[in-house]
């Protein structure tokens, strides 16, 4: 019983971090939106680096990419709170039906790794070059994120078995 509970409060951790995220980009916008703002425009990546011709230098596609970030941190969130939820009540559940209810929490932290990996790791970090800027290098901690809801997803998708009702001797 106390794997199942684990699982939950794990993905219910990681819909908290979501939460705090995307509730820190909407309050503080403007000073997350300077980060986006600056990979996207590639100003404080190596002089030398022979990719600045991907640099984007239209404020609305700026205003749109921190957008879509802060709505995919979001709905990060929503989903790992309602799968940490529906975990919750199947946690007495048949191993079939407790299961079948990590379906919502699998999707959340799926969205999640995407959002850090694909978002900041690959997108900011290697097609803005994003790993060459001091001031406005996010790799490293996209990294610990991604790192750390891998781990959640990997632990959750583990197949529980039926609950033992025997009292240990």
């Amino acid at each position: 019983m106390i794997i199942r509970y684990s699982k939950a409060s794990l993905v219910a951790a990681i819909a908290l971090f979501a939460s705090l995220v995307a509730f820190g980009n909407i309050t503080d916008y403007g000073s997350n939106f300077a980060f986006v703002r600056h990979v996207l425009l590639m100003d404080t990546i190596f002089s030398t680096a022979t990719i600045h011709y991907r640099a984007i230098h239209t404020p609305f596609l700026h205003h749109a990419a921190y957008v879509l970030i802060i709505a995919a941190e979001a709905l990060t969130a929503i989903l790992c709170w309602v799968g940490a939820w529906r975990l919750l009540k199947r946690a007495k559940s048949s191993a079939r039906d407790f299961n079948h209810s990590k379906r919502m929490a699998v999707a959340g932290l799926t969205l999640g790794f995407l959002v850090w990996q694909v978002g900041f790791m690959s997108v900011g970090g290697e097609w803005f070059g994003m790993w060459m800027s001091e001031q406005w290098n996010g790799v490293p901690s996209a990294f610990r994120f991604l790192a750390t809801i891998a781990l959640v997803l990997i632990y959750l998708v583990q197949q529980d078995g039926e609950i033992s009702t025997e009292t240990p001797k």
